[in-house]
């Protein structure tokens, strides 16, 4: 088996007395894109912001390309930073900045390019997903919300980064857009070859992004294989989630009046 370029093992988190991650195994191969489901409040997210070591775990250990992430200060931090994109949800655009700026932000900010330079880079990335060069003069609130998450993810592969995360690419998109923007995922990681993890609750976005599927409840994978085999799981808990039944081993906390 090819040694994972991303490697998640045993990883614990606890936020007081509720935990969040409970033992959580995960690998990713170089070059591959894992798609990780699961239900709102199972863990996706945190385990994301450990990996970038926003969270520290309580538990477990996390390397990228054999390096341990965990605990990273100061420049090795910074260094460690710069192999990552992000397409946040929501696409997370400063409202105050022009769009090429914000396409251009951590070109500016993190590697200190020079303002024109990163214009340019801007203006190239836009152009990779679907955008012309007069939309880097406008503002977020003058932006569709497909458009906004189409700057969003320019400004995701503004560094050419190694390393994508994606977080809940589509939500808040109609389905056709939702499709544009997966099959835009899709050409701009095959141009870059990077490595990525999404999160969604999105089957049609996950099919259509990922290599691999992995399906998180209550903190630990509970499954993980080929995107195709997805169907054919034999877990009782990724066929509820993937069909949406209300019916089934996972449980959701209704009030009842």
């Amino acid at each position: 088996m090819t040694e994972p370029f991303i490697s998640l093992s045993g990883v614990r988190k606890n936020f007081g007395s509720k935990h969040v991650l409970n033992g959580l195994n995960l690998a990713v191969e170089k070059g591959r894109s894992l798609v990780v489901i699961g239900g709102s409040g199972t863990g996706k997210s945190v385990m994301l912001k450990c990996v970038l070591g926003i969270l520290q775990p309580d538990a477990g250990e996390i390397t990228v390309g054999g390096q341990s992430a965990i605990g990273l200060r100061g420049g090795a931090r910074d260094e460690y930073l710069r192999r990552f994109g992000m397409l946040f949800q929501g696409s997370a655009l400063f409202d105050s900045l022009s769009v090429w700026e914000n396409v251009a932000f951590g070109l500016i900010q993190g590697r200190g390019m020079a303002r024109a330079q990163a214009r340019e880079v801007a203006i190239e990335k836009l152009g990779l997903v679907g955008l012309s060069a007069d939309v880097g003069a406008l503002f977020p609130a003058e932006l569709s919300g497909g458009m906004q998450k189409r700057v969003a993810l320019a400004r995701a592969i503004a560094a050419d980064p190694e390393i994508i995360f994606f977080d809940e690419p589509t939500t808040g998109l109609d389905p056709i857009m939702a499709d544009v923007i997966n099959n835009l995922i899709v050409d701009c990681v095959q141009r870059l070859g990077a490595t990525t993890i999404s999160i969604t609750h999105d089957m049609a976005s996950a099919r259509k992004i990922g290599d691999d599927i992995a399906m998180i409840y209550k903190g630990e994978i509970i499954w993980q294989g080929p995107a195709k085999m997805v169907d054919r799981s034999g877990s009782a808990y990724v066929d509820q989630f993937i069909y949406g039944r209300a019916e089934g081993p996972i449980k959701m906390d209704v009030l009842k009046g």
